[in-house]
């Protein structure tokens, strides 16, 4: 393999070690709920898209159309998928799609996690992911429906918004779904 090519493959492995973090990252708001496969770690990360850029000079990655992203049991879904990383070593996130879908089976046979958003947004510098646009998580018989989902991965706080009111009508109010079994194993 002559030189040059070696050289590409080692900056779009870089470039896609890069996109996963962020994408894994995002999906730690799946993480209180309960934990992920420890063994999907451990496996490789495959990135299929019709399209993929690596910018050096800024530091980005970008792929877009029918972006799917595997890593053991983690699916995750989107038209685009756009990763910055800052000089100080700092990752921003943007995928986006209609929706953007993401699943995981979790450790203890405690079934799947999945969400879907019209956006999801991570920053490693605030440890903030934000899903908008329809957002949606689920757990078993649990879930989180409103216009916006955020997760800081730092304090563990969640938060669901509602739409806003657009001119004079009722604005959407959010729905969360906490099953009985799911309540009671949380102080445990």
């Amino acid at each position: 393999m002559p030189c040059s090519q070696s050289v590409s493959a080692d900056v779009a492995r870089r470039g896609t070690k890069q996109v996963f973090n962020a994408l894994a990252a995002a999906l730690l708001l799946a993480a209180p709920l309960a934990h992920a496969l420890e063994s999907d770690r451990k496996q490789p990360i495959e990135i299929e898209a019709d399209q993929g850029e690596l910018d050096q000079k800024n530091r980005s990655t970008t792929f877009s159309g029918n972006v799917s992203i595997k890593q053991g049991t983690l699916n995750i879904r989107a038209a685009s998928v756009h990763v910055v990383r800052s000089d100080d070593g700092q990752q921003t996130m943007k995928a986006t799609g209609s929706p953007v879908r993401f699943g995981q089976t979790l450790d203890g046979g405690k079934g799947t996690v999945s969400g879907e958003a019209s956006q999801v947004d991570y920053s490693s510098a605030t440890n903030v992911v934000r899903l908008s646009g329809n957002a949606k998580v689920t757990r078993g018989g649990d879930k989180a429906e409103g216009a916006v989902i955020t997760y800081n991965t730092r304090t563990e706080v969640y938060t669901v918004s509602g739409s806003k009111p657009a001119s004079g009508k009722g604005g959407k109010r959010v729905s969360v779904v906490i099953q009985p079994d799911s309540m009671g194993s949380r102080g445990k």
